[in-house]
């Protein structure tokens, strides 16, 4: 893209040169800075109401949203709205406190709480302020950059941008608009590639554990609820006849730190790493409480599992790999039984039934499943990378328009 004819120095190290016809000006010269309020304590129900006619705003709204904030979760009541700070349709505010400097313009009527400043009378195209926040290179030079940044009216004030003229904000703010919105398609579309690529593989993994590798192989009825039809030379047998289930251990989560010499392992997946461990060797795990009980992992080596997950101890001449993904399959999940929270009962499981194909037929599925997966999550891993790529342009081309680095006053005449 094209540069500008001339700069000059902008005196501020992070932004260095910048157009020369811009200005420089401290942003409480654009407008007084305030925070928010809020009633206290606010979880008392009486300031809220379904009902009430200004949205509440919290930290996560704001990071949920993209350019505009549409809607929250919460409605104030009258009482509520009256002891916090209200802003309307077109008002502009950032976030001091949880994502630090996250920028947006409301469409809603709504209150915002002291984590939030906001700008009465601001003197600035408001979608280009928008974006001179969304670059996120304005505190730079005001201590390390992280949730924990001391940020208030103050040094919101003091921090000093980048002021093109007026007309020059709005083409700024246009081109963007247009830029990002060809960005976000892009990238919807991809993620949508994603999804399709794991539906394969789900497709690919279910085909292959339940119906074998052989199109032609003649089928037999199942006898098992969930499964219509089998292999007719494999067999039908409880879940006990291949494997010894047993819960894990008890480990409080004080106990488990994010580094450490054995993995620790619960119903989900990796939870940390403790000192000492349960098990060494290769096993499946099965989560057995929670929202996802029945989800599947693999452990291997020294590990701790813990009492939210089963482990499956293989008897003789069964695959791991293809006993896993038939357990993952069946859906595990769908036998739980729902308390405080869902949980799956050892017991249960052990009597449920499932198709066994011959030992060396399951080695030759399992091969076949991790070979097929390994494609996909190759494909997956592409598309991520080119995700990645392009959100690392999408914040540069933001900072390059509003910083003056790029030109970008006759692409949006012309387009």
């Amino acid at each position: 893209m094209e540069r500008y004819p001339k700069y000059k120095d902008s005196g501020i190290d992070w932004l260095g040169n910048i157009p020369e016809h811009w200005d420089i000006i401290k942003i409480k010269r654009l407008s007084i800075v305030k925070r928010g309020a809020s009633p206290r304590p606010i979880d008392q129900p009486k300031y809220f109401d379904d009902n009430g006619e200004f949205a509440w705003v919290r930290i996560a709204d704001v990071t949920a949203s993209n350019k505009y904030l549409l809607k929250t979760t919460q409605i104030l009541s009258i009482l509520g709205n009256s002891l916090s700070v209200k802003q309307y349709p077109g008002d502009f505010f950032v976030s001091i406190a949880g994502s630090v400097g996250k920028p947006i313009i409301t469409k809603i009527k709504c209150c915002i709480h002291d984590g939030f400043v906001y700008f009465p009378k601001l003197k600035i195209n408001k979608e280009f302020i928008y974006y001179l926040f969304e670059a996120g290179q304005l505190f730079q030079g005001l201590g390390k950059f992280s949730t924990q940044l001391n940020l208030n009216t103050d040094t919101i004030g003091n921090i000093q941008i980048p002021l093109p003229p007026l007309e020059e904000q709005k083409t700024i703010a246009r081109f963007l608009d247009r830029k990002l919105e060809q960005i976000g398609h892009f990238i919807s579309n991809k993620q949508r590639l994603i999804e399709l690529l794991k539906e394969q593989k789900t497709a690919i993994v279910n085909r292959a554990v339940t119906k074998g590798l052989n199109p032609d192989a003649p089928m037999k009825p199942s006898g098992i609820e969930w499964l219509v039809e089998i292999p007719a030379h494999w067999e039908v047998k409880r879940i006990k006849a291949l494997s010894f289930l047993q819960s894990g251990n008890n480990l409080v989560s004080e106990k488990i730190a994010e580094v450490g010499q054995y993995p620790v392992y619960g119903g989900n997946g990796l939870r940390g790493y403790f000192s000492e461990y349960t098990n060494e060797g290769d096993y499946i795990l099965v989560g057995r409480q929670g929202a996802l009980c029945g989800n599947i992992n693999y452990a291997s080596g020294k590990f701790w599992a813990t009492e939210h997950a089963v482990v499956v101890y293989l008897k003789h001449s069964i695959n791991m790999k293809w006993y896993g993904e038939m357990l993952r399959v069946m859906n595990l999940n769908q036998y739980s039984v729902s308390a405080a929270q869902p949980g799956l009962s050892v017991d249960r499981i052990k009597r449920l039934q499932l198709p066994v194909a011959s030992f060396e037929e399951q080695k030759a599925i399992a091969f076949f499943i991790e070979e097929e997966s390994a494609k996909i999550d190759e494909a997956i891993a592409k598309i991520e990378k080119e995700i990645e790529l392009i959100q690392e342009y999408r914040t540069t081309l933001i900072s390059d328009a509003v910083t003056g680095k790029i030109d970008v006053r006759e692409l949006t005449h012309s387009s």
